[in-house]
């Protein structure tokens, strides 16, 4: 490699600091695909550090971001660091996106345009052969859909809140029931379509009232608030009609399950946060690559990417809560002795290390900003879940309490109607604006959250939601691991759903005259997939009771002494999920809808499965 750097049109960024803009790498097929890298002036070979995006390789993200410094840093700002740290800096529009070629179809071409991108750095004479990946959501998918086909010269990785393990059963698909975060993001990305361009698209796209087309599901093709876009339509309607876990599913870029022996051995960072929508997917990944290679995890108490703040909903979760100042001084600190330890050789201080926010700990008053004061403190380990956790199981009960003994003999039913679901309040939720938000939240029904018609009325006082809840505790309890849910059940629909919520009851005090039931985490089965997400079969007459199991995500709670624990079940949660129609049709096209008789019968078959640690 000369002193100075000759490749391309070359624009100065500082005096030892340049960029060389919209490079057209070519992939397999020969679209062609943005690229910006920024390089030293001068300098030998280094290590590359690549981010492929669908958001812009020239916008700011809002990863880069710190409790010292809000405002996150620009591209720019932050490549400029990285050359300066001794790495090749390169983003990437993802094809079909911005300035990128070729059409954008979600998740699916992120697998041979990340190998084939990795290929053409590493070939560059200022690369040494040596490419590193970071990035957020979906920038963590095209890493692991890259990683899948065994790239040579990928070194190291970051996956931030995403690369996913199976995307039907977290991401796309949960339980069986389809996320509808992937169509408010449709919508909201189509605005981004190469057909949004014209400005009669663009302004019909936008004149469509999204919350009244929530209303009117599922959407059907050309019966859409994105068929404006046809690209981005006929993709949502592929992954919300397709309900077999078949190979639609088991490809690249929506399943690394398949192709873990093939990812290299090489170093893995993995975060996510108990309010993230990829919890599940982040502790397959770390179970899966633990074993051969260097891997850390870090679990916070956050919402998706938002490492860098307290409070999320309604609840303040204290100064401790934050990345920066407890696991590092920033996340970007991390990543560059990530970095380093990987791609130069550097101390190795982080794997095999897994640090979590346990929540809860706090006054449970109201802070001078209005907040639940739940409270929490950062932990450590060496595996997930901790070493020293136990099992811990809880059985509903007749009188709806949950204990230690089995309830025996009842048999406990409601109508679910699907015209009337139960409101998703909180939970772990990204990019459902403007129908949704994430975060924790009391499980009131309020303005401002979709499908709320009794703003004040507990969800627990609705007749399709079954609630049980333990004695107030004796002493703390602090659970750090998964949460599962057995529920022997019944119905006589078809096909239905059943729901699990794991919530955190606080006591009356004089802020929250009521107590406040604060969500931990909730999950969701569709009964058609009883037999296997392969293998989808509706239910017979008469058919049933059947064993299935619900699995909310996992979280670290300290249940403090007078709170209580709940456990809710019902059969809907939207509009966080698709809503069943009870009547059988296919995935995501049923018009018709009937109420089904949906129950569960109490006794060893239904069950709370929690992971338990001591506490002093």
């Amino acid at each position: 490699m000369s002193d100075t750097i000759e490749t391309g049109p070359a624009i100065a960024l500082a005096p030892d600091v340049v960029v060389l803009r919209d490079i057209m790498i070519p992939m397999r097929d020969g679209v062609m695909l943005a690229t910006d890298v920024y390089l030293p002036t001068k300098g030998e070979a280094r290590p590359a550090i690549l981010e492929r995006t669908p958001y812009d390789k020239t916008g700011t993200s809002r990863s880069e971001r710190s409790v010292a410094a809000p405002d996150p840093l620009s591209r720019e700002a932050l490549a400029m660091r990285m050359v300066r740290e001794g790495y090749v800096m390169v983003w990437q529009d993802c094809r079909g996106r911005h300035k990128s070629g070729g059409s954008f179809t979600k998740y699916v071409n992120e697998a041979e345009d990340g190998f084939d991108t990795i290929a053409w750095i590493a070939a560059q004479d200022w690369c040494d052969g040596q490419v590193g990946m970071m990035g957020l959501s979906y920038d963590a998918h095209t890493q692991m859909a890259a990683a899948c086909l065994a790239p040579p010269a990928l070194a190291c990785m970051v996956l931030d809140s995403g690369g996913f393990s199976n995307a039907f059963t977290c991401g796309i698909r949960q339980g069986g029931a389809f996320e509808l975060k992937q169509a408010t993001w449709a919508y909201n990305h189509a605005l981004e379509s190469p057909e949004a361009r014209d400005p009669l698209v663009a302004g019909a796209i936008r004149a469509e009232n999204l919350h009244d087309w929530f209303a009117h599901m599922p959407w059907t093709r050309d019966r859409s608030p994105i068929r404006w876009a046809p690209d981005y339509e006929a993709y949502l309607l592929d992954q919300w009609q397709h309900g077999t876990f078949d190979a639609f599913w088991q490809r690249t870029g929506i399943w690394a399950a398949g192709y873990y022996d093939a990812i290299p051995k090489v170093p893995v960072a993995l975060m996510s946060s108990w309010y993230d929508t990829y919890v599940p997917t982040t502790l397959e990944n770390y179970r899966a690559l633990r074993a051969e290679r260097p891997v850390a995890l870090i679990l916070g108490p956050w919402t998706h990417g938002n490492r860098s703040s307290r409070v999320f909903g309604d609840v303040d979760f204290g100064p401790a809560a934050t990345f920066d100042g407890q696991v590092d001084d920033t996340w970007l600190d991390w990543r560059l002795k990530w970095f380093d330890a990987a791609l130069r050789g550097g101390a190795d201080r982080q794997s095999g290390k897994v640090w979590y926010f346990v929540m809860g700990g706090g006054s449970g008053r109201r802070t001078a900003e209005g907040h639940l004061d739940h409270g929490g403190a950062w932990a450590s380990a060496t595996t997930w879940p901790p070493e020293n956790a136990r099992k811990l199981t809880l059985h509903p009960r007749p009188d709806m309490t949950l204990g230690d003994a089995p309830g025996q003999g009842a048999h406990i039913e409601w109508s679910f109607d699907p015209a009337d679901p139960v409101p998703t309040l909180g939970g772990a939720l990204t990019s459902g604006e403007p129908i949704f938000t994430g975060g924790p939240v009391d499980q009131v029904e309020a303005e401002g959250f979709f499908g709320c018609t009794t703003p004040g009325l507990p969800l627990k006082a609705r007749r399709d939601v079954v609630s049980f809840e333990t004695e107030p505790l004796e002493h703390d309890m602090v659970i750090a691991g998964p949460v599962t849910v057995h529920l022997r059940v019944t119905t006589d629909a078809p096909d239905t759903d059943f729901t699990a919520k794991l919530v955190d009851v606080h006591p009356p005090s004089p802020d929250y005259p009521r107590g406040y039931g604060m969500i931990l985490c909730d999950g969701i089965f569709r009964l058609r997939y009883r037999d296997g997400y392969d293998a989808p079969r509706l239910v017979e007459p008469g058919e049933g009771p059947f064993d299935i199991t619900v699995t909310p995500f996992d979280t670290a709670n300290r249940f403090c002494k007078g709170h209580r624990i709940r456990l809710d079940i019902s059969s809907s949660n939207f509009p966080k999920f698709d809503v069943n129609p009870n009547t059988g049709a296919p995935e995501g096209t049923g018009r018709a809808m009937r109420i089904a008789l949906n129950g569960i019968m109490l006794g060893e078959g239904t069950r709370l499965e929690l992971m338990a640690l001591p506490t002093t």
